[in-house]
């Protein structure tokens, strides 16, 4: 696979015009790169300068057959790509003298990726993120339902939100969601740009909280759902989850997505009981440069 079979831009637009459709081709699988490209064309540049977005295709036989997409703050992103063409456009890349932090993508190609990366440039992958991706198939609300309801969350919530969105990152390891948040950049995190709602109790207390995103070549990606430790073990998050996920299929979404913490059976065993499948494996790198 020659490297100038890649098409570089800097303009989403034209990007859009000529790979949109194949990014709303598999909108599960590509919901990543959906969403972070929409919201990099709503926003424009990055609000802190930290550099400027890269976009690429793959085209053979008239056809586009991958994407990446390089973000200001240089993560990169892939969909799945085959592992000669992961090694060809990481040779192209550094060829170009491009220096992603990190990449994120399907399982498999960014292994694939992170090899490649490392035998070009001498830089060291470190593995950070490890996922299911999970798609809904029927909705199946939970059974015993808590009592309460879902509510969409408004300004005068917002303090909740953040709160809450700070210890679903501690929870995790997100420290630069942490960082972002802790500096009051709200906006540039990616929790920015959610709809937020609540499961109450009868009395009007939250309890629990789930976000999705907007509609996106008709995909809604659920995220980030979270219940305060002290009332977990009560079904608030599979009724606030299976709200959101109605939601997301009144309003038209015809893809309905999350992803999953590998390690935490109790989630992933939630998912399955509302309606939820798996489809694939995700996982992300980071680059270290210029270590031994």
């Amino acid at each position: 696979m020659l490297p100038d079979d890649w098409r570089l831009t800097e303009d989403v637009d034209d990007f859009l015009a000529r790979a949109g459709d194949f990014l709303r081709s598999r909108p599960a699988l590509h919901n990543t790169p959906l969403t972070d490209i929409e919201k990099l064309r709503t926003r424009g540049a990055d609000a802190r300068g930290a550099g400027t977005t890269v976009f690429g295709r793959l085209e053979s036989g008239g056809e586009v057959r991958a994407v990446f997409y390089r973000t200001p703050r240089g993560r990169l992103g892939l969909t799945p790509l085959s592992a000669e063409r992961t090694d060809a456009l990481a040779a192209h890349l550094a060829g170009l003298g491009h220096s992603p932090s990190d990449v994120i993508a399907d399982r498999a190609t960014a292994g694939a990726f992170a090899e490649s990366w490392q035998r070009h440039t001498g830089a060291v992958p470190v593995p950070f993120w490890r996922t299911h991706l999970y798609r809904l198939g029927t909705l199946t609300p939970p059974q015993p339902c808590p009592e309460g309801r879902g509510r969409l969350v408004g300004g005068k919530d917002r303090e909740q939100v953040v709160r809450w969105c700070r210890e679903f990152c501690v929870d995790v390891g997100e420290q630069s969601s942490i960082d972002l948040i802790d500096a009051g950049s709200w906006d540039d995190s990616r929790f920015g740009d959610r709809h937020f709602t609540f499961w109450e109790t009868p009395d009007g207390t939250p309890v629990s909280m789930a976000a999705a995103t907007s509609i996106v070549g008709g995909m809604v990606r659920v995220d980030p759902v979270h219940t305060p430790a002290r009332l977990r073990g009560r079904g608030y998050a599979g009724a606030v989850t299976a709200e959101v996920s109605r939601a997301a299929l009144a309003a038209g979404a015809t893809d309905v997505v999350l992803f999953t913490d590998p390690a935490n059976p109790t989630s992933n065993a939630l998912y399955q009981r509302i309606g939820y499948v798996r489809v694939a494996d995700f996982a992300g790198y980071r680059f270290s440069y210029g270590a031994p």
